[in-house]
C-alpha cells in the first residue's frame, strides 16, 4: 500500500512543555486513519503538523511524500490544495451562506458565475445529504448536524487526496453522530479519498475506521486495526476503552 502521510520521529515542543514525543505513524492511501486520546493528548497538534502550521522541534512529516516543514510557501499551498480540513464546530462563515461557505475556495481563486457556484455547491452538499434547500440559509439557521454537514461539503470541494475531520461527531446527538459516522465512510467510497480523524469519540472510532492510533500525553501508546485495540494488553488502551465504549464493546465494533 502507498502512504499518504509519513510521520516519523516527531517532536514538538512549545515553550518549555514537550507536546508531541517521537511520534511515528504512516496513513495509507484509501484507508480511514483515526487518532483517539483524550483531551489535551495532542491529537489535533499532529494535524497541525501535518498541514504545515506547526513546524517539528525536529522529526519529519512528509505528505504526499514531501517534508512539509521544508517546504516554501508556494511548495505549501500546492499540498494544501489537495488536503480537505473539517474544524472542530465546522467553523463556517456566519456573514456567508450556505453556497457562498460551501465554494469559498472558488470564490477566492476562481472567475466563476453565481449560476455556476451554486451549481457546485449543490452537487458538494448532495455528496452529504443536503439539498438545494439549503443553500441560501445563513449558518444561524443550521442545527449543529447541518453545520458539521455543511462543513464537510466545503471540505470536499476542492476533490482533495486527504480529509483531515477534527472531531466530527462533538456536540451532536448519538443519533447524529451516527449519521455522520456513516457520511465519513460513505466518502471515502464515492470519492477515494483518504481520511485522518481525529476524535475522542470511541463509539465513532470502533466504528469507521482501519486503523486506531492511541496517543496519551504527546505519546503514541499502540496503532492497530479495531481488532487489534480491542484486544490491547497495555493497561492505559483496555482502561481508555472500557470506559468509552461500554456495552458497544460487547455488541461488537460492527
Amino acid at each position: 500500500m502507498r502512504s499518504l502521510v509519513e510521520v516519523e520521529g516527531l517532536n514538538l515542543r512549545i515553550g518549555e512543555r514537550w507536546i508531541l514525543k517521537n511520534v511515528n505513524f504512516k496513513v495509507y492511501e484509501g484507508e480511514i486513519f483515526t487518532i483517539l486520546g483524550g483531551s489535551g493528548s495532542g491529537k489535533t497538534t499532529i494535524t497541525k503538523c501535518i498541514v504545515g502550521l506547526y513546524k517539528p522541534t525536529s522529526g519529519k512529516v512528509r505528505v504526499f511524500g514531501k517534508d512539509v516543514s521544508a517546504l516554501s510557501q508556494m511548495e505549501l499551498d500546492e499540498v494544501r490544495k489537495n488536503i480537505g480540513y473539517l474544524f472542530q464546530g465546522a467553523a463556517l462563515f456566519d456573514s456567508l451562506r450556505v453556497w457562498e461557505n460551501v465554494v469559498f475556495y472558488h470564490l477566492e481563486h476562481y472567475r466563476m458565475g453565481e449560476s455556476e457556484l451554486r451549481s457546485l455547491a449543490s452537487r458538494y452538499l448532495n455528496l452529504v445529504g443536503l439539498s438545494e434547500e439549503e443553500l441560501d440559509l445563513y449558518p444561524s439557521e443550521l442545527s449543529g448536524g447541518m453545520k458539521k454537514r455543511v462543513g464537510i461539503a466545503r471540505a470536499i470541494a476542492t476533490e482533495p487526496r486527504l480529509l483531515i475531520y477534527d472531531e466530527p461527531t462533538s456536540g451532536l446527538d448519538p443519533i447524529t453522530s451516527r449519521l455522520i459516522d456513516e457520511l465519513i465512510v460513505s466518502l471515502r467510497e464515492k470519492t477515494g479519498s483518504t481520511a485522518i480523524v481525529v476524535s475522542h469519540d470511541l463509539v465513532s472510532a470502533f466504528s469507521i475506521s482501519d486503523r486506531i492510533l492511541m496517543l496519551r500525553e504527546g505519546e503514541v501508546l499502540q496503532i492497530g486495526t479495531r481488532e487489534e485495540m480491542l484486544n490491547s494488553s497495555l493497561p492505559f488502551v483496555k482502561e481508555f476503552i472500557k470506559k468509552g465504549l461500554g456495552d458497544f464493546q460487547k455488541t461488537g465494533a460492527g
